[in-house]
């Protein structure tokens, strides 16, 4: 079984910048989609990026278009979330997660811990 280890969270200004990793264990990382979720305080967990296997499929919640870029390194059987232009409404726990498939960019059946992302105004 996969697990998933996020990091690169923290305290940021709005207008600032963050990355996060997410790291995988075993040998498959490879064979499936990846996706980042976020869940803030009092909020249900929503949907904020997703990239296929390869990389040559991602999809973005509206929210972000234009702000955030997923991208993985299967060499390195990580993921990464480039947020950019941050808002105070960025403010949650973002978890990654593993995708059904390969190329799945809607359906992900595993989470990790998560890591804190604060945007102060």
């Amino acid at each position: 079984q996969v697990q998933l280890v996020e990091s690169g969270g923290g305290l940021v200004q709005a207008g600032g910048s963050l990355r996060l990793s997410c790291a995988a264990s075993g040998r498959t990382f490879s064979s499936y989609s990846m996706g980042w979720f976020r869940q803030a305080p009092g909020k249900e967990r929503e949907f904020v990026a997703a990239i296929s296997w390869s990389g040559g499929g991602t999809y973005y919640a509206d929210p972000v278009k234009g702000r955030f870029t997923i991208s993985r390194d299967n060499a390195k059987n990580t993921v990464y979330l480039q947020m950019n232009n941050l808002k105070p409404e960025d403010t949650a726990v973002y978890y990654c997660a593993r995708g059904a498939t390969m190329n799945t960019l809607t359906d992900f059946v595993s989470w990790g811990q998560g890591t804190q992302v604060t945007v102060s105004s």
